[in-house]
């Protein structure tokens, strides 16, 4: 079911995203018929609540330790887990709101938290974090991107889990037996990419996202490359600069040359898993896929470097969207799923969560653990944001349609252009124009 948002509050366009990086009783209105005009109810704080992952089957496993920590600590409080895949956890919530059946609590990320608050969904929770024991311990910047995300009054209705970087994996064995330079520059990535190909022996440079969450990718490929550093010049948005045509064509030209032809379907567990266990010399993705690459490679065949420097000498990346949680405004016991955002965003737990994750926390206790700077990935990524070395483009995650643009509306369109069925061209003027229709509607409404 696809739904198009078009109602939105004024949103705080500039949080400075690439500072938060640096740091680095019953459920569901009692029958599950809960709906997005749901008043709910503050509960007992006991009883059962519904928890849906935003990012199931990648996630379940330290969500589920958390939860028995959970429970244990209170015991008068179940929660029922329901993992939900992240390319469809969007359209399930929608589904959800207009028909009925929403969870008391469940991961919103600010990538979609405009689409969700604009539909009345979510509680407001200022006042709940100024009275709880975490007010004081979150990342500041974490907490205004998610206020930014979700309205123009700059209310609150997400907290902050945890940030993200885009990180670009490479085999130092694989380079160091070709006689490879890291690949620091985008020169140095490409050539590396073609020199690690042999197709006949099923070896490849590069694999390269064409299935779901593909959009992500491509952009940042292309501002890394084109060296532009501002999503917006004016009124219109930048993607379809002639500088980032370029970049995109030399980008998608990479499929099938030095990748595998089953990359067109690739969503990020398959190309991680692709990644983990061929012979692809690089991959791109974010800190989150770290963990797996240890128990697959180990830490002595790759690392996991900031994403490369374009002619300019300069790095410029696409802001990665904050993780976070919320509770439904239809839940029928707000209390006990509050105790449970409050638990699971504790210095232990958020710690715990972001180990196994392998991204930020959001928790400032918790980003002062040691395992951080074990983490190189996660140490790099910190570091490239503080040394001046990386510029952010900050994606429009204040539009109530961005995560359907930048989802649904052109991921197909972008599996033509690898398959060469559409030019970068087109594919880039048509998600421009949505852009611009989208912002000029967004600042009619708001002012």
């Amino acid at each position: 079911m696809k739904i198009s948002i078009r109602r939105s509050r004024r949103a705080a366009i500039a949080v400075a995203l690439g500072s938060v990086l640096a740091l680095t009783a019953t459920a569901c209105g009692d029958d599950g018929s809960g709906s997005g005009g749901d008043k709910g109810d503050e509960g007992s704080g006991k009883g059962k609540i519904v928890f849906w992952d935003n990012n199931g089957g990648v996630r379940t496993d330290i969500w589920k330790e958390i939860i028995a920590d959970f429970q244990k600590a209170n015991p008068d409080i179940k929660v029922e887990y329901v993992g939900i895949a992240s390319t469809e956890y969007q359209s399930k919530v929608d589904t959800a709101i207009q028909g009925g059946g929403l969870p008391d609590v469940g991961g919103v990320g600010a990538a979609m938290l405009a689409g969700f608050s604009a539909q009345k969904a979510l509680e407001p929770l200022d006042s709940r974090l100024s009275k709880s024991s975490l007010n004081g311990k979150l990342n500041e910047d974490m907490v205004g991107v998610l206020k930014a995300a979700g309205g123009g009054d700059g209310t609150l209705y997400s907290i902050p889990t945890s940030a993200n970087n885009g990180v670009l994996y490479y085999r130092t064995d694989l380079f160091k037996k070709a006689g490879l330079d890291e690949p620091t520059t985008w020169d140095k990535f490409y050539a590396a990419a073609d020199k690690l190909t042999d197709a006949k022996k099923n070896e490849f440079g590069y694999t390269i996202r064409g299935g779901a969450g593909s959009i992500a990718q491509a952009l940042d490929a292309m501002y890394g490359q084109s060296g532009i550093t501002s999503f917006w010049n004016g009124d219109k948005t930048t993607v379809n600069d002639p500088k980032n045509v370029a970049a995109l064509e030399k980008y998608a030209a990479l499929y099938k040359k030095v990748t595998p032809a089953a990359d067109l379907n690739n969503d990020f567990t398959k190309m991680v898993a692709q990644w983990d266990s061929g012979t692809i010399g690089m991959l791109n993705h974010n800190l989150g896929s770290y963990q797996d690459h240890v128990k697959a490679l180990g830490v002595d065949k790759f690392r996991g470097i900031p994403q490369p420097i374009g002619a300019s000498g300069k790095r410029v990346q696409v802001s990665n969207p904050v993780d976070g949680m919320g509770v439904f405004k239809s839940s029928k016991n707000k209390d006990a799923a509050w105790k449970f955002i409050e638990f699971a965003t504790s210095a232990a737990e958020n710690s715990k969560f972001n180990k196994a994750a392998g991204q930020v926390p959001s928790n400032n206790d918790a980003a002062k653990d040691a395992w951080i700077s074990e983490a190189e990935p996660t140490k790099l990524a910190a570091a490239a944001l503080t040394d001046g070395s990386t510029t952010i483009v900050q994606l429009p995650y204040y539009l109530p349609d961005w995560n359907t643009i930048s989802k649904a509306d052109n991921e197909p369109n972008f599996q033509k252009v690898l398959l060469g069925d559409m030019s970068a061209k087109d594919f880039l003027d048509t998600m421009a124009d949505q852009l611009n229709k989208a912002q000029a509607e967004w600042k009619e409404q708001n002012g």
